[in-house]
């Protein structure tokens, strides 16, 4: 079983930063990839940013140039730099993660951004 923590999540007005932390615990083997989620009120969950064990990266073009994705192998943790935050960023946000044996996905940390 593989456990996703996230962190750094908060209250944040327009234009500034957040940096957010997924640490992965558990019977991780290797993640094929890992990922940031998130769900606004009344709208589908999407996919924000992938980063594959090779070190290639994927943005959904609504954050493109805005945030970053990288990871701590050693850590076995994800960051999420976000940038330039504007209001339509407010969502939860979710780790996701995926190895052989199967999809993972944390609790989820809320970030607002104030305008």
């Amino acid at each position: 079983q593989v456990q996703l923590v996230e962190s750094g999540g908060g209250l944040v007005q327009a234009g500034g930063s957040l940096r957010l932390s997924c640490a992965a615990s558990g019977s991780i083997f290797r993640f094929n990839y890992m990922a940031w989620y998130r769900q606004a009120p009344g709208k589908q969950r999407e996919l924000v940013a992938r980063i594959f064990s090779g070190g290639a990266t994927n943005y959904a073009d609504s954050v493109k140039g805005r945030f970053t994705i990288s990871r701590d192998n050693a850590k076995n943790t994800v960051y999420l730099q976000m940038n330039s935050l504007k209001s339509e960023d407010t969502a939860v946000y979710f780790c996701n993660a995926e190895n052989i044996r199967g999809n993972y996905w944390g609790q989820g940390t809320q970030v607002t951004v104030s305008s």
